[in-house]
């Protein structure tokens, strides 16, 4: 399957009251490198394991496979994950007849907040509320594989600069 997504941060809290659902996420990686990276997410009760592949060059598209695992399952391949597993509230908002979904990070990624939108095609236009800010489309270093490797004076860094 072919992901098609656009990436944005987001400038203020506004959303939260929007928000028609909330899922705690946990996630963390069993490979990353430049073209495949493999990750293990655990969202509230539910697990999965997913492969994907190297983007497009507008970075808005790249192959993903995901696939639901066992609960138990999805906890153990998480102990085996490379150092550093990102913790995220994932707020769910519909806005204009679109699904946002808001990532507000926590532990060492305090203070990021990105949003998500699911495209049917590269070239689909998109309605976007005032409280959405710069578009990160395709910068790597906002790539969750990325953000996982960071310090956390890169990520005072990344929040700051971007």
């Amino acid at each position: 399957m072919i992901e098609k997504e656009r990436k944005f941060k987001v400038k203020s809290n506004k959303f939260i009251c929007l928000s028609h659902k909330v899922i705690n996420i946990k996630q963390g990686y069993l490979s990353k490198g430049n073209n495949l990276t493999i990750r293990i997410r655990i969202s509230d009760e539910k697990a999965y394991l997913c492969i994907k592949g190297p983007s497009s060059k507008s970075g808005i598209s790249r192959f993903e496979f995901e696939k639901e695992i066992s609960l138990i399952e999805g906890n153990k391949l998480l102990k085996l994950c490379l150092p550093r597993i990102i913790f995220k509230k994932r707020y769910l908002i519909e806005y204009k007849k679109q699904l946002l979904e808001i990532d507000v990070f926590q532990d060492f990624l305090k203070g990021l907040i990105i949003a998500e939108i699911e495209l049917n095609s590269e070239s689909q236009k998109v309605s976007l509320p005032d409280w959405i800010g710069e578009e990160v489309t395709g910068i790597k270093s906002f790539y969750n594989s990325q953000l996982s490797k960071l310090t956390d004076s890169e990520v005072d860094d990344l929040i700051r600069l971007y």
